[in-house]
């Protein structure tokens, strides 16, 4: 299908509805060039319900216009989000996570042959990434890592700060991803534009 959608045509059914859209300019020069890369990230916390489908149905959208999609399953983010998931559990966690989300895509007959999956901790280890985490944090002010983690990050009476480095982590993980766009929900909007905003690399 993707073969048949010219460049505008793609652009139409990679934003369908969606709320918003930042750098819509830079998704259709790319598109104008080639297929576009698109992550999105799910913290691996709990169990996949019902409502994972609403996102699926936007990624089945990027897969039938011809994006490379990436799901990142942030196993790490999941244990420094005020350790909603033991360290013990996260790697069944993202067993589960991948079968389920195939299930769930194929259900709705998607191609799945331009998607990956990866987990956060295959790259957030590294000794290049611990590195840029420490770059980061020396361009980042505690007031902004607070204002674009705090519709996504657990809100307790007395912070961890873990909750402080989650943003900015995702925002390196589009670095490390190397892709173009990330999807995510509108309490996502903070983070994304802090990651607009900083670069390490």
């Amino acid at each position: 299908m993707a073969d048949q959608l010219s460049p505008e045509e793609k652009f139409q059914l990679i934003t369908r509805n969606l709320q918003e859209v930042l750098g819509e300019e830079k998704v259709k020069q790319i598109l104008q060039e080639r297929e576009l890369k698109v992550y999105w990230g799910t913290a691996t916390t709990g169990k996949p319900h019902v409502a994972y489908f609403v996102p699926m149905s936007k990624i089945a959208d990027f897969l039938r216009a011809g994006c490379e999609v990436t799901i990142l399953f942030a196993d790490l983010h999941a244990y420094l989000d005020n350790m909603k998931a033991p360290w013990e559990l996260l790697e069944l966690r993202v067993k589960y996570y991948e079968q389920v989300i195939k299930a769930m895509l194929e259900s709705i007959g998607v191609p799945l042959e331009k998607l990956h999956f990866i987990k956060g901790t295959d790259f957030q280890l590294s000794r290049e990434y611990t590195l840029d985490v420490y770059r980061l944090s020396s361009m980042v002010t505690e007031h902004d890592a607070k204002k674009a983690g705090a519709e996504v990050v657990k809100q307790v009476e007395h912070p961890l700060l873990s909750g402080l480095l989650y943003p900015g982590l995702q925002a390196l993980d589009e670095e490390y991803l190397k892709v173009d766009a990330q999807f995510g929900g509108v309490d996502q909007r903070k983070i994304f534009t802090l990651a607009e905003k900083v670069h390490v690399s």
